[in-house]
Formats: C-alpha cells, sequence, structure tokens
C-alpha cells in the first residue's frame, strides 16, 4: 500500500513539473529609456524574458512607439533556444517628451508567422529631450572634445 502512495506522489509531482499552458510565453524584465549626453542621443527599449518554451523557429517582433510618428519602429530577433533573454532597443529617437507614455508591444510569432502571443508595456521619461545638446560633446575613438563645439554652450 505505502509503494503503491509513494508511485502516486511521484507520478503527481512529474506532471506538476510540466509547463502550464496558460502562463505567458514572454515577460517584460526592465526597461526605459537612455539619454546619452556625450553622443546626443536617445532611445528606449526593453529586456524580454522567456516564462516557458518558445517555439523553435519562431521570432519575437518589438515595436516601439516613436514620437511624431503614426508608424511604429520594428525590431526582430529569431528564438534561440535556452537563451535567458533578449534585448529590444528603438532606433534613436527625437521628439521625446517627459511624463509622457510611450508603448512598446511585444508579439511573439510562430514560424509559420502566425501571431501566437502579443504583450504591451508603457514606457516614459522624467527628462524632456530638450536636456540633450544639439550635437555630441565627443567625438571619436578617443572621446576628443567636438572641436564644432563653443566654448560654454551645449546647445
Amino acid at each position: 500500500m505505502m509503494r503503491k502512495l509513494a508511485l502516486l506522489v511521484f507520478a503527481l509531482f512529474l506532471t506538476a513539473c510540466g509547463e502550464d499552458p496558460n502562463a505567458p510565453y514572454l515577460s517584460f524584465a526592465g526597461g526605459g529609456f537612455v539619454f546619452n549626453y556625450r553622443n546626443a542621443e536617445a532611445f528606449y527599449g526593453f529586456v524580454a524574458r522567456p516564462l516557458k518554451t518558445l517555439p523553435e523557429g519562431g521570432v519575437i517582433e518589438a515595436q516601439f512607439e516613436v514620437p511624431g510618428s503614426p508608424d511604429p519602429a520594428t525590431v526582430t530577433e529569431k528564438v534561440v533556444k535556452g537563451q535567458v533573454q533578449y534585448s529590444f532597443k528603438s532606433p534613436l529617437l527625437t521628439g521625446i517628451q517627459a511624463k509622457r507614455p510611450y508603448k512598446a508591444v511585444m508579439r511573439l510569432i510562430d514560424a509559420q508567422g502566425k501571431e501566437i502571443a502579443r504583450y504591451e508595456q508603457n514606457f516614459h521619461t522624467d527628462v524632456d529631450q530638450s536636456t540633450l545638446p544639439n550635437q555630441p560633446l565627443v567625438v571619436g575613438p578617443g572621446y576628443q572634445q567636438n572641436p564644432d563645439l563653443k566654448p560654454g554652450t551645449l546647445n
């Protein structure tokens, strides 16, 4: 009797180790805006973390809302078996406004091109793009001071 009970408990334990079919495939595991004052550039991005096995041959697509444009910027990454995270970043942006939400959409697409999961997240910044200089403060691989800048000016 004890042996049967032990086998039953072991079988239940093994079935509990499987993936929950209702669990999300991916999660946003961080992200936000980056203002690079040294290079006078701004963008935003996020990290996607798989929560269960992703479809072989699939892709993860990230769509970023672009200030002043009706169309999002799209970036894709191929699904790689065993990869623990995927990083996505928008192209360089202009016109970023502080405290305004910017939507990022993450889509999981299978090998046949069918969307199997979709997640959305809003990102915002407390800093307005007007804080960036008009041109890079430094140039070249050695970060030499930009010779086009007048001393004492940033904009």
